[in-house]
């Protein structure tokens, strides 16, 4: 809550706060909090730094810098939060030339042409039901009914799950610069000896606790609803997910037998977490102030809980024997160049975290140590949710808009 960031801005005589986003509802969040500066007299005093998945610099540093009467940049990752730390500091303390970056254009001109709605496509005023996908697909057999727990997964397992431009690019801020290495050479000569070592830290230390909770549930769909079964085929609970208002008009319930079809489906769901340990480790980092080592390992971590995330999906497609079509590159894997999907809480397609509630009562995540919080984040961080979907027509795609 922005009363929380506030308290501690205070607390600790911070000179600017930043906010990162994950999630597409971030966006909207960030934007209430920097009105609620507005409205405290706080703008002032505190330049806003912002970044994350879900924002763009065209949003931050047009959309939101017109509402937010002080200074408010975008980092597209925290080594470019460094900078404007640098810059914002030089000039508090008044360092001749220090001045902050500029503010950049859109590279699309924003048009104040009055927007005319045309009709829908199925005709104005009606509202699609169900989209196009199949209904004829082959439902697999689970292995089981209901949820098991797996701990003491081994690194090795899951290791080679890793997405390397991911942790790389994204979270170690691994580029080339003008006139110095290329990327290529940083990975060899940095990234990936840097990565053994961490990863040899990691199983030495035994600074892992990797887990999973997984089940399979009976399922129907009924519009926009995912209805999860009992043994007994009564409604156990529902899903309500976003429908694309044009394109194809997906909503992720198409992906599962109509109810009136007389069939029963099959939903997968999981929770991963590479457990506590490798988060206390990181906290120490931050609190010594070793915060290159921090980056790294933090990035490392989360990164590592995607991949058993992954690596746990590979499972289950293979569980419910839709595992044929998997590519043999990795690469191919990160592209998700195989039947089904596992869409995370929180992404376009179910953008409800309370849905995670759902979820946990379903799994009891707390076997394998993990707990929800009041404003639905999973704890440890290094943790995952998902529902596996294994329509072969299942893909990733915004509930907003065409895919």
């Amino acid at each position: 809550p922005v009363s929380a960031i506030l308290e501690a801005a205070e607390e600790h005589r911070a000179d600017v706060i930043g906010m990162s986003g994950l999630l597409v509802k971030s966006t909207v969040i960030m934007k209430e909090n920097l009105e609620e500066l507005n409205t405290r007299g706080l703008a002032d005093r505190f330049p806003v730094i912002l970044g994350g998945a879900a924002l763009t610099r065209a949003y931050v540093e047009q959309d939101l810098h017109e509402i937010y009467a002080g200074e408010v940049r975008y980092a597209r990752d925290a080594f470019e939060g460094l900078r404007l730390m640098d810059a914002l500091m030089g000039v508090k303390r008044g360092v001749p030339g220090a001045t902050l970056p500029e503010l950049k254009p859109r590279r699309v001109k924003a048009t104040t042409t009055a927007v005319v709605t045309e009709p829908e496509e199925p005709g104005e005023g009606q509202r699609v039901s169900r989209s196009d996908v199949a209904v004829d697909n082959p439902v697999p057999e689970a292995p089981f009914l209901g949820t098991r727990v797996v701990k003491g997964i081994p690194l090795k397992d899951y290791a080679s799950w890793l997405d390397e431009q991911a942790l790389f690019k994204g979270q170690w801020g691994l580029k080339a610069a003008r006139g110095g290495p290329t990327y290529e050479d940083l990975v060899a000569n940095e990234g990936r000896p840097r990565l053994r070592g961490l990863l040899d830290k990691l199983h030495t230390e035994s600074l892992l606790e990797a887990a999973v909770v997984h089940g399979y549930f009976p399922c129907v769909s009924k519009g926009d609803d995912l209805i999860i079964l009992d043994e007994n085929g009564s409604e156990r609970t529902r899903f309500t997910f976003p429908r694309q208002s044009r394109g194809r008009y997906l909503c992720l319930a198409d992906f599962f037998r109509p109810e009136e079809s007389g069939e029963t489906d099959v939903v997968g769901l999981q929770v991963v977490t590479v457990g506590s340990k490798i988060g206390e480790a990181t906290a120490k980092l931050f609190e010594a102030n070793a915060y290159r080592e921090y980056m790294e390992l933090h990035g490392l971590s989360v990164q590592l809980a995607e991949a058993l995330a992954e690596y746990w999906h590979a499972r289950v497609r293979a569980d419910l024997g839709i595992a044929g079509s998997d590519p043999a590159a990795m690469d191919g894997m990160f592209r998700t160049e195989y039947q089904g999907c596992r869409y995370s809480l929180g992404y376009p397609a179910c953008p409800d975290l309370e849905d995670r509630a759902k979820i946990a009562d379903l799994l009891r995540p707390e076997r394998i140590g993990v707990h929800l919080s009041e404003e639905f984040q999973l704890h440890p961080e290094q943790s995952t949710d998902a529902i596996v979907v294994h329509h072969p027509e299942a893909d990733y795609f915004n509930a907003g808009g065409r895919r």
